[in-house]
């Protein structure tokens, strides 16, 4: 757990110094026990990001940020672990479960390598966490190996048609023109941003879950309702409401 590569040290330290950005976000959404999802705050009836029923279940969130997922499958009776690399995250997520009287098992971590045996939970789930920030190729089969026969994986990211309309400069909102490759780059870092993105193709990123063990179930391309707001400045709501800028994968252990 100490030999972090490259890219989880990197990550790390930004997260740390970005931290406090997030408290906001995390206060306002551990009050809530109606998830709404990523940038646009997505109802939980579009985004479809739990199953059916988490009552009794091992649920683990990779890359928990302030543990608010994880309240919520708390909440809904599930056996919640939470992972994160950032110990500044975990530290307000530690206030809030104090605050809601609320708790599970938070650790400091990477979550391309969890210190859990193989097979221990039924439900895994990533919202802009390792999903976003891990090497899917170290993350993916990591969460398959946790994972129970007939478990799930859902996770919610930037879609693949978003990177590769975004500008080199991050503060800059995405365009209407292709302006990366499509082949041959995963890992993305932006000349004015600290952190270390990873973004596949859809057809390299279903062979990877298929070569992990994962059936697909569904991919859902995300689109904000009329009048939805957000505090980011990447993309537009008039953008957005064109082409899908989020997107949630649904995969299930064989």
């Amino acid at each position: 757990m100490d030999e972090l590569p490259d890219h989880a040290r990197n990550n790390r330290a930004a997260w740390d110094r970005w931290a406090t950005d997030y408290v906001k976000d995390g206060e306002a959404n551990w009050r809530s026990n109606e998830p709404k999802w990523g940038i646009w705050g997505i109802p939980e009836s579009q985004a479809g990001m739990f199953p059916v029923s988490l009552e009794g279940k091992d649920a683990i969130e990779l890359g928990c940020g302030t543990g608010y997922v994880s309240a919520w499958m708390a909440r809904r009776g599930a056996r919640v672990v939470g992972i994160d690399n950032s110990e500044q995250q975990l530290a307000t997520a530690r206030r809030l479960q104090r605050e809601h009287r609320l708790n599970f098992p938070l650790l400091h971590g990477n979550a391309e390598a969890v210190p859990f045996p193989d097979a221990s939970f039924d439900f895994a789930i990533s919202e802009y966490g390792v999903c976003l920030w891990g090497d899917p190729h170290r993350w993916i089969p990591e969460a398959a190996r946790l994972l129970r026969p007939g478990g799930w994986l859902t996770f919610m990211t930037n879609s693949w048609l978003l990177y590769l309309c975004s500008p080199e400069r991050s503060d800059e909102a995405v365009g209407e023109r292709l302006l990366h490759p499509g082949f041959g780059r995963h890992r993305v870092e932006f000349p004015d941003d600290d952190g270390i993105e990873f973004h596949l193709a859809h057809g390299e990123l279903v062979r990877l879950l298929r070569k992990s063990g994962f059936q697909i179930e569904d991919l859902v391309e995300l689109r904000p309702p009329e009048g939805a707001t957000t505090r980011y400045t990447f993309v537009t709501l008039q953008w957005a409401r064109k082409w899908p800028c989020e997107e949630v994968w649904k995969v299930r252990r064989t």
